[in-house]
């Protein structure tokens, strides 16, 4: 599983016009399913992301995690994250999880992550999403599971 996260000011998420998720202080989370990925996976990568540290302490060093500074998580599904892209001039998806399996990891990503962290929202599954984002730092990186 992949996440490549943003730690922001704030975040959101529209679909067809209709915001469908937002949040202000805290972490977007782009999210990538690939098919060797189980629930495993994803309370893997979801306890590394509650618990990476990379909010500024009272003397600036990232020494804070998310629920250290009451943030927010803004979860997006983002399948191109999973694209092999290290030949050629076209990305290739086949470590990309099916659709039925990233859904259903996504979806349980989703409702474990609202049950350990609140001030969760979300993008919607698969659907053209316009994501907007103020990245604060910029401070940006890409977490992955084995």
């Amino acid at each position: 599983m992949l996440g490549l996260i943003q730690r922001v000011k704030s975040a959101s998420v529209e679909v067809a016009g209709q915001q469908s998720g937002a949040i202000e202080q805290g972490i977007l989370l782009l999210l990538g399913v690939e098919k060797t990925d189980t629930h495993n996976s994803a309370d893997k990568l979801l306890d590394k992301i509650l618990a990476y540290r990379i909010f500024a302490d009272e003397t600036g060093k990232m020494n804070c995690n998310l629920q250290q500074v009451s943030g927010g998580l803004l979860i997006v599904s983002q399948f191109t994250l999973a694209a092999d892209t290290r030949k050629g001039l076209r990305p290739s998806f086949s470590s990309a999880a099916p659709p039925v399996l990233a859904k259903e990891l996504y979806d349980y990503f989703v409702a474990r992550s609202r049950l350990l962290h609140p001030h969760t929202a979300t993008g919607i599954f698969a659907a053209d999403m316009q994501v907007s984002l103020v990245n604060d730092g910029p401070v940006t990186f890409l977490l992955q599971t084995e």
